[in-house]
């Protein structure tokens, strides 16, 4: 700078060769000026947004934060806000583009305003994410999110010749889309102009029919949900050709293109990173469309056409093209889970007394005490009396005694057996040692009959009623009744 700042003073030495110097500063200054002008009109342009629309729990969130490297598992509602880091490897230089996800409510579509203006939108890229877990729901949402962005843009009221030009030029994009050549690019670097014009084929008779000016994407997400859409909803090859033939055929109303992705798999990933940046900054892109793996589809705008989508139409069966889309691809009934019915026990005491009153409730059954009474017949057969000849006559004081009733509880068993006890010791008594009434001839019966003649009184009877009033005064009697030896029973 000094030299250049001398050459001016008056009479100094060698003003010829100051001159020269000063002619080389000037073009010294042009060539840094235009080198500063050039790169600064290579940057990567700022201030490009995505917009992202999808239902709730459609993955657009989740899908957008793996193209920005982050783990993002917050949820947020009405309008979130990413961006994706954009490096051009060629110029080392590097950009940011924003990324605005609008809720799936359409409570909150009003909050689009703040990410689409007037002056933005021809630096937009739409992008509507249809859930390949729920085919039934894609092409309902796909229309309506389509139709809430051009309500949106009718809003910002732009110039009919500006809204024109934009839609020109999404139709010569279209148009001039050329298979790429270089299928391994070393870096993703921007396409250079001057390069040969392909030739311009007219739009078929529904392509671009839905022009919205602006690039349009359709991520289809999820796509790992084709192998259980086939083995629980038994779902075929048909309804994915199906399904793929409406979703194109909505993509050439728009000019869209269309690829589909799996988070969990990291399927066409990367594919979708490069295709948007190609799209928003004119990165070179040569990676071809793809229509062979049905969970891996890619189709770039400008491609496909009604011709290749006929393709699809061969291989429908039972079904027709132009059939409503919610006829055949129907949402699968909610098959309800069979569970055990839980069973709750009931409390402790509350069993314990409904088993009480079932008890109650039923008869009494005959101890072996009071079926083996003293009574039998001398044979010793343990066949009850009842079944064969009786062993006493039915007008017997001991019949009564001895016979219990049915309905008895357990404790007038009891009774009953120590009575028959007694009752056969004061048989004992009143016989004599050889009468026939003695225990060992086994009529007892007969024995008391016989005393009873002798005497004159009544056999025993009084006896032994006033034995059984004390017996039933006496507390302990199921005591003495434990203590009787079996030989004394016997007896």
């Amino acid at each position: 700078m000094a030299p250049v700042l001398e050459k001016h003073l008056p009479g100094a030495a060698g003003s010829g060769d100051n001159n020269n110097e000063d002619e080389e500063g000037q073009n010294l200054w042009s060539a840094i000026l235009s080198e500063v002008s050039t790169r600064s009109s290579s940057k990567l342009p700022s201030g490009k947004n995505i917009l992202v629309f999808g239902e709730d729990g459609s993955g657009k969130t989740t899908i957008m934060a793996k193209l920005q490297g982050t783990e993002h598992n917050k949820k947020g509602r009405g309008l979130e806000y990413l961006y994706l880091n954009v490096h051009d490897e060629d110029r080392d230089d590097l950009t940011r583009c924003n990324v605005w996800i609008l809720d799936g409510d359409l409570y909150h579509k009003g909050l689009l305003k703040f990410a689409i203006t007037a002056q933005s939108l021809p630096d937009c890229l739409a992008v509507f994410v249809a859930d390949m877990s729920r085919p039934w729901t894609i092409m309902e949402s796909l229309q309506k999110w389509a139709s809430v962005l051009r309500d949106h843009l009718d809003k910002l009221k732009i110039p009919p010749e500006t809204m024109r030009e934009m839609e020109q030029s999404m139709v010569k994009a279209f148009q001039e889309y050329g298979e790429p050549e270089d299928a391994n690019p070393s870096s993703p670097r921007r396409a250079t102009s001057g390069e040969d014009e392909d030739i311009v084929l007219p739009l078929g008779e529904n392509t671009l029919t839905h022009n919205l000016g602006i690039p349009v994407l359709i991520v289809c997400t999820k796509c790992d949900a084709i192998s259980v859409l086939e083995k629980e909803h038994d779902f075929r090859d048909e309804h994915f050709d199906f399904i793929q033939s409406y979703i194109r055929r909505f993509c050439l109303q728009y000019g869209a293109g269309l690829i589909y992705t799996s988070v969990k798999e990291e399927k066409n990933l990367d594919l979708l990173y490069k295709y948007i940046v190609h799209k928003m900054y004119e990165f070179q892109f040569v990676t071809p469309a793809s229509v062979v793996e049905k969970d891996a589809v890619f189709i770039p705008s400008g491609w496909d056409n009604e011709k290749k989508i006929g393709i699809l139409h061969e291989n429908l069966t039972t079904v027709r093209p132009e059939d409503p889309f919610e006829d055949f691809i129907t949402k699968p009934p909610i098959r309800k889970l069979v569970h055990d019915k839980e069973i709750n026990a009931e409390d402790e005491q509350v069993f314990l007394m409904k088993q009480q009153s079932l008890l109650a409730k039923q008869p009494a059954t005959p101890t072996r005490g009071a079926t083996e009474s003293p009574g039998r017949t001398a044979s010793g057969s343990p066949r009850p009396a009842g079944r064969g000849q009786p062993a006493v006559t039915s007008g017997s004081p001991l019949a009564a005694v001895k016979k219990p009733d049915p309905n008895m509880k357990a404790g007038a068993a009891n009774e009953g057996v120590l009575a028959n006890f007694f009752n056969s010791l004061l048989s004992k008594k009143t016989g004599s040692p050889g009468s026939p009434g003695s225990p060992g001839s086994g009529a007892v019966g007969a024995g008391v009959q016989g005393s009873a003649k002798k005497t004159g009184q009544k056999p025993g009877l009084t006896d032994v009623q006033a034995e059984l009033d004390r017996m039933s005064r006496k507390q302990d009697s199921p005591v003495s009744a434990n203590n009787i030896s079996p030989t004394e029973n016997k007896a």
